[in-house]
């Protein structure tokens, strides 16, 4: 197979294209990104022997055509994601996740290509705290935040070139990934690494906000599943059934961290902050038989950890400047 990734040099994508490589040498890679704050070639260092490695941008029509028409199929992971960015300034992702998605698609029906679009969970909205409810492949879509509103469309351009067009098409919810290689920026790895270079962590509102948290393995697991047997036109919802409170998962690692539980700041809330995400992954599993590996967080946890422990070259030149764009927004 001939593998065009998008945005494999981001987190997610970055594992999927180390994992594919270590697990399917036979799979010939592609990897398209633009190398955003988010991309970072150094998350695929030693993998440039094995691996063709294109910088382009994703609303680059000519350049997203030429790649894909080299491709049996693509996994298309490249998007902006972080919500508070989005919230400051909502322009790059409607440019990336929706004028680049259209870009994609548009490639893809060209050149008869399979497509898998890999997608979030924060485009269902929110639900209650105490809602026996989980997020379903049938849930309206309801996004509350820029970034989700404009992923949501993405989804739905996915849809309607499936109907329209008849393309070749999957697409998957996750729910909130972690693990090596994730942006400081991003909840986990920021508490991290501020107990790394001797900060006190921050904690939006009382914490209460509860996600469903994933390993990233799992969930690149889950696509190169849906990725072979997954049936066009449908949409797969994955997660592992990881409920925690944001204040439970900044304890857990401090705890591990040798910390006081406590020793933490509260900083005011996130506008329009979600209350909780539960992915209700029945499908993939009945169908796929997919199952996550990573079903003990903590040991999860634990892990993620040791890797930032372990690799402070790699985030350590990332950390002043977003420390820094979070004191303007927290006041």
């Amino acid at each position: 197979m001939r593998l065009l990734v998008t945005g494999g040099a981001g987190f997610i994508g970055a594992n999927f294209v180390r994992t594919t490589r270590r697990e399917r040498p036979d799979v010939s890679l592609t990897v398209l990104d633009a190398f955003t704050y988010a991309g970072s070639r150094e998350s695929l260092a030693g993998l440039d022997d094995t691996v063709c490695v294109v910088e382009g941008d994703l609303t680059d029509a000519e350049l997203v055509a030429l790649c894909v028409a080299d491709a049996d199929a693509v996994v298309h992971f490249a998007a902006e994601t972080h919500v508070d960015n989005a919230l400051a300034d909502p322009g790059p992702f409607l440019r990336s996740n929706v004028i680049g998605t259209f870009a994609v698609l548009e490639a893809v029906r060209q050149h008869g290509v399979r497509l898998h679009h890999v997608s979030t969970d924060e485009v269902y909205g929110e639900l209650a705290l105490d809602d026996p409810r989980r997020f379903t492949a049938d849930t309206p879509y309801n996004p509350s935040s820029p970034y989700s509103a404009t992923k949501a469309a993405a989804d739905m351009l996915v849809r309607a070139w499936v109907r329209s067009y008849g393309l070749a098409a999957t697409i998957s919810n996750c729910s909130n990934n972690y693990g090596p290689y994730q942006h400081v920026e991003k909840f986990i790895p920021r508490q991290i690494t501020n107990v790394l270079t001797g900060r006190r962590p921050k904690l939006y509102g009382n914490g209460a906000n509860v996600r469903d948290w994933l390993h990233v393995d799992d969930h690149n697991a889950a696509v190169w599943r849906i990725l072979e047997d997954g049936r066009p036109g449908r949409t797969y919802l994955i997660g592992a059934d990881g409920e925690h409170d944001n204040l439970t998962v900044l304890q857990m690692i401090l705890r591990e961290m040798g910390r006081d539980p406590d020793d933490f700041d509260h900083v005011t809330d996130r506008a329009g902050h979600d209350l909780r995400y539960a992915i209700d992954p029945g499908r993939l599993q009945d169908e796929l038989t997919w199952k996550p590996v990573h079903s003990d967080f903590e040991e999860g946890l634990r892990a993620t950890i040791g890797w930032y422990r372990d690799n402070e070259s790699w985030w350590g030149p990332l950390k002043d400047g977003v420390e820094a764009k979070y004191a303007e927004r927290e006041g």
